[in-house]
């Protein structure tokens, strides 16, 4: 596990594919194939399930869903797992959420929460499987091939980003 890396979020650092953008709820894709999804959070309520459904949408425009295989099911099931632990911990420890980038490749799905908290995401250690509460980012650990934390310079708040495998 990382925590921290040198390129700022949205960025999984070079890549010959280039830059991505992307517009307010909705998607665009780069010249080499890399899809963006954004979502604002500004004066939602709800926004877990809300932040569930939008990544549905995501996974099902970039055909991960629906799936055709276990894989490819459980791969899609993890990524909604991970929004919604992303998501809760900003509710719960930031807050609440400024935003969701979403985006996808042939190999990696990168989902990203900025929120304006200060903390620090760790997961609990030691971990105790019997205990409430406090299991977010051990899941989001065991589950992704990176995560991390991207401090927002010259202010509050922060982006915590994960990275999951694409489904084979």
């Amino acid at each position: 596990m990382s925590t921290t890396r040198p390129y700022p979020p949205g960025d999984r650092g070079p890549e010959p594919s280039g830059a991505s953008g992307a517009s307010e709820g909705g998607a665009a894709a780069s010249p080499g194939g890399r899809q963006v999804r954004r979502l604002s959070f500004d004066g939602q309520s709800g926004v877990v399930p809300l932040a569930r459904d939008f990544t549905r949408q995501a996974l099902y425009a970039w055909d991960w869903m629906p799936a055709t295989t276990a894989d490819r099911r459980a791969a899609a099931e993890d990524v909604l797992l991970v929004v919604s632990e992303l998501v809760t911990n900003a509710c719960l420890h930031a807050d609440g959420p400024d935003e969701l980038w979403i985006s996808c490749d042939n190999k990696v799905i990168r989902v990203e929460v900025s929120d304006k908290g200060t903390g620090q995401p760790a997961p609990r250690t030691p971990h105790r499987a019997g205990r409430p509460g406090g299991h977010g980012m051990f899941i989001v650990q065991r589950l992704c091939l990176d995560w991390g934390v991207v401090r927002t310079s010259g202010g509050t708040g922060k982006t915590v980003w994960a990275e999951l495998g694409a489904p084979a």
